[in-house]
Formats: structure tokens, sequence, C-alpha cells
């Protein structure tokens, strides 16, 4: 599998630079035809970037026709009405429909548009006829997206694996690099890589098996922490940094997985106990609270308020019996203060959304919360909903809700939810952009995706991570694992982390 990437990635990326300099020439030379046939409808194109809004930093938009043997030729042509009606750039088809933007070309055009609106319009030809299609819009936001985004990339399996490590791509390009790979570390488990603030520079992502422990990168060096701190805490699981980098909140989680032989969920995972603490870096010790280590309950998933001074977390009752009682599992969205001064809980715990109690229009009544993230203006917090338990990347009804913290009031994100699962979401450090993942394209792999999300909540059309072949997707048989927006590029290597593991004790 390592020499097929290899090759593939190889081949892709000749084959890219081949074709982006025969069409930055072409470019040039591209005209408006003219057009003897009008059509109402849109060419069916993908990645699906119709009616989408864009930050202006983002990589070229490149796409494919779905259907280019039905043309003998196709032109795209992009306007700013608001600018006249001359067009801003032209681009030929190649031979297999792909429309392959230029990086500089693209960036040029949409650099200063920032709030502004494209038309995009594709001709096609079919004998001598030139046919002009139904146009579509692009929407420029006004704020760029974050330079990078942090991901694992691993096979879409459920125990098993080889290969697996934590990439970082180049938003604003389609370079991708290295932090960490398995193949240096005796092919152990890596993941829940985590950052502090956006910031590449104080992350931390653990490894299971072989150099199993916790490693915390911080003013450029990664320590090792034994992950198991005590017998009440075997392990750190779900990490949320506090915006001093001074902690990090985790849960610690007995987790099981079972399959099912009918159900399009395929599989369930679950805790048969867990439980909620804070992990002092500086001091290397837990603070825990009893508000968030009941034993007559199960709590998961923390993530600190950007102020630092509310710490969110999902808590559900426990059932008589697992695994026999999965679906009566169900987590409320819960909050309880936290004093970095003193290291300390508050004596309450505040419940956002009652899995028993709630009732809203627009939000179902009796699901199960996962996965709570507070935007850094600390407006809003995005979470996942589904009808039970807290593994909500296996569950296809998972949608994201947006919680406004101001009043309380809660609304699904229908222009970024589909019909199948959204799951694991991060924000980006101006709180404009959700970036998540999603099984919509064939149910079995997750794709990183990306939401505009104004002042008020409102969120506008999702649109997938460009790659350089719009072909990509058809043959990448890997699933991007819990997309985090991140600043700037992380310096750390894969054979940082390596080194690091091999120095533990």
């Amino acid at each position: 599998m390592k020499m097929l990437r290899r090759t593939y990635f190889h081949l892709l990326i000749v084959v890219s630079l081949a074709v982006s300099g025969v069409f930055m020439a072409s470019c040039e030379q591209s005209k408006v035809p003219t057009a003897t046939n009008i059509s109402r409808t849109v060419p069916r194109i993908y990645p699906d970037y119709t009616h989408v809004t864009i930050p202006a930093n983002i990589a070229p938009l490149r796409f494919k026709l779905c259907r280019p043997e039905l043309y003998d030729a196709a032109v795209v042509a992009f306007y700013c009405r608001e600018l006249g009606d001359a067009p801003l750039m032209v681009e030929k088809a190649d031979g297999d429909g792909r429309f392959l933007f230029g990086k500089d070309d693209w960036h040029e055009m949409l650099s200063p548009l920032r709030g502004k609106q494209l038309e995009v319009v594709i001709f096609t030809r079919k004998r001598d006829a030139w046919t002009q299609h139904q146009p579509f819009t692009l929407d420029v936001a006004r704020e760029d997206i974050d330079s990078c985004l942090v991901y694992r990339l691993l096979p879409p399996g459920y125990e098993l694996w080889f290969e697996m490590g934590i990439y970082q791509r180049c938003l604003t390009d389609f370079t991708e690099t290295a932090i960490a790979q398995n193949t240096l570390t005796d092919h152990n488990c890596m993941n829940c890589h985590s950052f502090c603030m956006q910031s590449p520079d104080t992350m931390m992502l653990h490894m299971r098996a072989a150099h199993g422990g916790t490693y915390i990168l911080t003013n450029g060096k990664i320590k090792r922490v034994d992950g198991h701190l005590s017998n009440e805490i075997p392990q750190m699981v779900y990490p949320s940094w506090h915006p001093s980098g001074r902690f990090i909140a985790f849960s610690t989680n007995d987790t099981h997985q079972r399959f099912h032989m009918r159900s399009k969920n395929r599989i369930e995972v679950f805790d048969r106990k867990s439980s909620v603490f804070v992990y002092d870096v500086k001091n290397h010790r837990p603070l825990q609270s009893p508000l968030m280590s009941d034993s007559l309950c199960y709590s998961t998933f923390p993530t600190f308020s950007p102020d630092g001074r509310t710490l969110y977390f999902c808590a559900a009752q426990r059932v008589d019996s697992l695994p026999a009682d999965y679906r009566q599992v169900r987590y409320s969205l819960c909050s309880i203060s936290f004093d970095a001064v003193s290291g300390t809980f508050g004596h309450q715990v505040d419940t956002l959304y009652s899995t028993y109690t709630t009732r809203m229009a627009g939000v179902p009544q009796g699901h199960s919360v996962s996965f709570p993230r507070v935007s850094p203006d600390g407006r809003h917090l995005v979470f996942t909903l589904s009808r039970y338990g807290n593994f909500s990347i296996w569950h296809a009804d998972a949608d994201l809700y947006l919680l406004r913290l101001s009043d309380g009031s809660m609304a699904p994100l229908r222009a970024a939810n589909s019909a199948n699962v959204e799951s694991y979401h991060s924000w980006s450090h101006n709180s404009r952009w959700l970036a998540f993942s999603s099984r919509r394209d064939d149910g079995l792999h997750t794709r990183p995706y990306f939401t505009y999300i104004d002042t008020l909540g409102h969120c506008r059309k999702a649109f997938m991570l460009p790659q350089s072949d719009p072909s990509f997707y058809d043959v990448f048989t890997l699933s991007y694992n819990i997309p985090e927006l991140v600043r700037r590029p992380v310096k750390a290597t894969p054979h940082d982390f390596a080194n690091a593991a091999r120095q533990a004790p």
C-alpha cells in the first residue's frame, strides 16, 4: 500500500506540474465562446462547488464535468458583475473534462474580490455548436481561512491498520507534509492531535501500544507524558487545551465496540465507564471534580471556552447493561466553571441541552450530544447530535447543530449537513470558518469540508477540500480523521516525534 500510495502521488505531482504549465499558458489564449444555444441548467460538476462561500486565500477549486463524454469541448468563465462584464478568467477543460486552474491566476483573481460575488458560466460544445449553461455563483468572504488543516490519514476500517500518520495540508495550495508517521514508531497507533488556540507551536498527540503516551509540543520541544497517571486515570483521551497552554482537559474512557450485521451504522462504539479531568502540564498532576467522575454517569468530550473559565463536556446516565442497552445511552451537553489560578472547579454543573427535558423548535428531543466546540470569539458552540451514543462518526443520522451562547437558542447547520454522517469539527481562529468531517460522498470514507458561519450563527453551503486533481477522491482510499484548522504550518517533523518516542523512558 505504501509503494502504491507513493507511486500515485509521484505520478499525480508529475502530471499536475505538466498540465498546470500547459493550462497556464493556454489560459491567456482562452476566449469566451459565442454560444448559439442557452441552457437553463448547470452541468453536474465534481466536487460540487456550486453556490458556495469560499475564502479568498483558498487553493484553486479545480473541478471536472461529471459527464465529459457528452461534450466535445468545454470552457468556464468567471465574472464579477460588480466590476463589469469582462471575464476575470477563462479556462478550457482538458480531455477528461477537468478545469485545472493555475494557483497564481486563481489567487490573482480572488485577492481583490473579498466581500464580492463571482458568477461562473460553463460553455460546452457539441459538434460545432456552443451552449451557454445557467451560471452558478461563488461568494468570496471578507475573512480568510487559517492557512493549514491538520488531520490523521488511515484506512476506513475498525480495528486493524498498518500505516497511519498525522498530516498537514496547506490550504492556499496543494502541499501536504507529514507531522508524525507510525512507520517510524513501530507501526503504532497515533490519534487525538490537538492545538492550543489554533497555534502550531503548542500541540499534542497520543501514541498507543509501542511508545505509548501523550506527546506534548511546546517551545519547539516534545515531551512524553505517561498516559497512565493513576489507577483512576488509566489513559488520556479526547483532549482540549486551556487557552493559557497551562492545562489540557481529557477524558478517560473504557471503550468497546460491536458490529452490526444489518445496519447502515456498521459499528457501535461505547464506554463502559468514563470521566473528565484536567491535566496540569506544568506540575504534571491531574485535577478532578467529583461532578465529572460520578460512578452513576459517563462523562466525556471536554472542551474549554476561549476565556478558559468554563469547561464544557458531555454526560450521560449509566445504563444497566452494555452492550445490550447501548441505544439507551444518550449524552447531554453540560458545563462547569474552572479557575485557572487555583486549579479548581465550580460546585455545580449546568445543562445546556438535556436529552431528557430540552424542547426546542427544530432541535430533536431525546438525542445525544458529542464533540462540543466553542468559537474563539465565544459566541457560538457547535456540537454533533445523533439519536444515541457518543461515537457519532459511525452514525449516519449525525448532524451539526449550533448553540448561541448569548441566549441558549439552538439550530441545525442545515446548509452544512447532509443525509450522511457529519461529525468532528474545528473552528478557524477568526470564528468564521468551520472544518468538519463528512461521509456524504460514499458513506464509508470521511472527507474534509468547510462552511462559512457569520456572526449571527448562520452557515453557508459547505465545500470539499480542493485537490490538485479533481479526480483525487475517486481513487484515494484513506479517510481524513479529526480535521483541525491551524494558523501556520507545524514545524515539528516525523523524525522529531520518532526521536522523542525512542528517547522516552
